[in-house]
């Protein structure tokens, strides 16, 4: 049975989305949920749920993270707060997995102290699925962890997504491409540059050259690479256009008799297009580099999204996303360009 630790305390409507969605998950996943944080608050939320049978079990946290507190410091100053006891569960082989969906900064941080990076990884990096044409998502890495990379990490971005990929959507070798302003060899910074001879030498990876922001929407590329600060812009400005046409499509449909009629025809097909890019059925992202599973939920995730985020955390254990990658990563005698320890630049979810 997959055992996932949960910091029941993180996000705008915790604990009672958090510990909804967690309760839903240990029922329809037939898993074991732990949730961390403070018990009378967390006692309360699952006295409104039915229970019985449900592997659900309780840690104690007497402190909290806030949103709005600068991570680095939150996580040195509160050994006893629900995200760096519930990181432990992993640590400490108490879980398999941890979800938290509080601050992604505090998240990081306390992964990075607590989980601890694999052998040879320069810097764990915010691996994000994002929807296509296609039934299978692509996945985006860096998502938000670096603003600042060089084009070591960037290759080992691409490894760990390559890796991620296969292990969660069953392909022997995804396609990586690197995000670029065209696809011809010579254009792009130094930094595009230099990645791509990297990640071209490399065997182990099928690498399809430069792509650019269109093509990952229409299925041409299965991992794409970038760095944190261009794959969050990136991340933000799909989010938006999604909402604009959403926004768009309904002030048509509600503006005559005909386009109403015709909304309620084609509501079945719009259900089934929301579903496809709703954020909340893709659940969190993954900090991929650890030495342990870990999924970061939107702040603002409420039960499905929670729920989401737990079953995506359990596809990443049973893909054994985290030994695959710390043996290619051996196999490959790659080291580190940096092994500080200092606060991921995070600037997402």
């Amino acid at each position: 049975m997959i055992r996932v630790a949960i910091d029941a305390m993180g996000g705008d409507y915790a604990p009672r989305e958090v510990v909804h969605g967690a309760v839903l998950a240990a029922r329809e996943y037939g898993i074991s949920v732990q949730l961390v944080g403070q018990l009378p608050a967390i006692e309360a939320e699952l006295k409104r749920h039915e229970i019985a049978g449900l592997n659900i079990s309780l840690v104690a946290a007497s402190e909290v993270v806030a949103m709005d507190e600068k991570p680095s410091k939150a996580i040195l100053r509160k050994k006893d707060s629900s995200i760096v006891l519930a990181m432990k569960q992993v640590k400490e082989g108490h879980a398999d997995a941890v979800v938290a969906c509080g601050s992604t900064g505090a998240a990081a941080v306390a992964a990075t102290f607590n989980i601890g990076r694999l052998p040879n990884i320069s810097r764990c990096a915010i691996a994000c699925e994002m929807p296509t044409i296609h039934p299978n998502r692509c996945i985006v890495v860096d998502a938000g962890a670096n603003t600042d990379c060089d084009a070591h990490m960037l290759m080992q971005f691409g490894m760990m997504g390559s890796i991620l990929y296969s292990g969660l959507h069953n392909v022997k070798r995804p396609r990586v491409g690197v995000l670029n302003i065209g696809a011809e060899e010579t254009k792009g910074t130094q930094l595009v540059q230099d990645a791509y001879r990297l990640l071209k030498a490399r065997e182990d990876i099928n690498f399809i050259g430069f792509v650019e922001g269109r093509d990952y929407p229409m299925g041409k590329v299965d991992v794409v690479v970038t760095d944190g600060f261009t794959g969050n812009v990136s991340l933000k400005t799909a989010e938006g256009i999604a909402k604009m046409i959403n926004h768009m499509l309904k002030q048509e449909l509600l503006s005559s008799p005909r386009g109403k009629l015709g909304g309620a025809i084609a509501k079945p097909a719009f259900q089934a297009l929301k579903k496809r890019v709703d954020p909340d059925e893709f659940g969190g992202a993954f900090l991929i580099g650890l030495k342990g599973v870990c999924v970061i939920a939107h702040g603002g995730s409420r039960h499905t999204a929670v729920k989401n985020a737990i079953r995506v955390a359990c596809d990443m254990v049973k893909a054994d996303v985290v030994s695959r990658i710390e043996h290619s990563f051996f196999q490959s005698n790659l080291k580190p360009v940096t092994t500080d320890t200092a606060e991921p630049t995070v600037t997402i979810l």
